[in-house]
């Protein structure tokens, strides 16, 4: 069965966020980091990973990324917090 990952991507505590989908975590946020990913988390240097959740099922996926995108920021910035209050990038225990 496949993987998929819903992520929240920031470029400092409490800073920018950047919500995104994926089967292959690892691939996807080190092309974050190295830059190779044009556009919003390139602009503004969003690279440390500090939410993460997975499903097998791709429409799951889809609807919470979707879910969390429109969430105001107060809510996603408590999500982040329970999980992972010292806002520690997760990518390296990937």
């Amino acid at each position: 069965m496949k993987t998929y990952f819903v992520y929240i991507l920031a470029n400092k505590k409490n800073g920018t966020l950047y919500i995104g989908i994926t089967s292959d975590i690892s691939r996807r946020i080190w092309e974050h980091k190295e830059g190779l990913a044009d556009g919003f988390t390139k602009k503004y240097d969003v690279k440390l990973l500090v939410h993460i959740e997975q499903t097998g099922d791709i429409r799951a996926a889809i609807e919470r990324e979707k879910q969390l995108k429109k969430w105001n920021r107060k809510w996603k910035m408590r999500l982040i917090e329970e999980s992972n209050p010292e806002w520690k990038d997760l990518s390296e225990e990937l």
